[in-house]
């Protein structure tokens, strides 16, 4: 199937309704692109759901649920009497699930969560799929070769776009093991920042390699650039031709971002949903209500 970018797409729209703009005065043009083609692509969510038991590295502690109590009486807040309900967290780290790591987690002289840019929201997506390779070895390292291999079918990797390094790894969560993992090696991400000029990497297992001293991501943090872990679902996702939204929290001096990630692929991509396929606005009714279950340690509907 010919799969046409969505920038593309979008970049045709654009000149376009620049020779239209007279006769549609004050019309935006990404409001025409949007209409024209983002809201006949397919999206595609690469993020895990947080939740208590989820897979965690080893060092850091767990995550608990909790009902929110009303500080005034004391009591979790109920439907009946305060006529809404909330949740609490106690969460032991901002490195978990699928997550945009700060370079300040690494080092103290760079970008905190808090001071990551707007422009990290919209991107070109890379995929380059090593999958078939882990599943011989389940440690196996991303190399220069395999995004070598990927331009030798798709052309050169373009300029400040994201690239995603499928393995299939998240493809168990979270029955996963976090110490034997697929790996992305040092000089992987080098070049991918040095000579390809990349705006950050991102891969499915919890950690960039299985060396002691955290190879990859500490010379990828230590000099400024961020990178992505626990991302899922890339095998829905095409090599080329989407367009990766990121949105995450603002945490004051953040060393990490819980972060959510959706592939917006061309409207002829097989896999995804569309804008409107799903209830929006309102939102569905559920025939189960979602209640406190004590024994899970968060609201379920069963």
């Amino acid at each position: 199937m010919h799969i046409l970018s969505v920038a593309t797409v979008i970049f045709a729209c654009l000149l376009a309704t620049g020779s239209a703009e007279q006769a549609h005065a004050g019309q935006s043009r990404l409001w025409s692109a949007y209409d024209s083609v983002l809201s006949n692509a397919k999206y595609i969510d690469l993020t895990h759901t947080i939740e208590p038991a989820m897979p965690i590295w080893r060092g850091f502690g767990n995550i608990t649920f909790s009902q929110a109590v009303n500080k005034l009486t004391g009591k979790p807040f109920a439907y009946n009497k305060d006529l809404f309900v909330a949740n609490a967290y106690q969460l032991t780290t901002d490195q978990m699930g699928t997550q945009l790591d700060a370079p300040a987690h690494f080092n103290p002289y760079f970008a905190a969560s808090d001071e990551i840019p707007a422009t990290f929201t919209l991107r070109k997506l890379v995929v380059i799929d090593v999958s078939n390779k882990v599943a011989t070895n389940s440690s196996y390292a991303a190399s220069v070769d395999d995004v070598l291999e990927w331009e030798a079918k798709h052309g050169r990797i373009p300029q400040r776009s994201v690239v995603f390094v499928r393995s299939d790894w998240s493809k168990t969560w979270p029955s996963v093991d976090t110490d034997v993992f697929p790996q992305v090696l040092l000089e992987t991400v080098q070049f991918l920042h040095l000579q390809r000029s990349i705006l950050f990497h991102g891969h499915e297992p919890l950690d960039t390699d299985m060396t002691s001293d955290f190879a990859s991501e500490r010379w990828l943090l230590t000099r400024g650039y961020a990178q992505a872990e626990g991302v899922t679902n890339l095998h829905m996702v095409p090599p080329t031709g989407c367009l990766l939204s990121t949105g995450f929290p603002k945490f004051l001096g953040g060393t990490g971002n819980y972060v959510r990630f959706v592939a917006v692929c061309p409207p002829d991509w097989p896999q995804g949903i569309l804008p409107g396929s799903t209830p929006e606005a309102p939102l569905p009714e559920y025939k189960n209500a979602l209640v406190w279950n004590s024994q899970k340690g968060h609201r379920s509907r069963s």
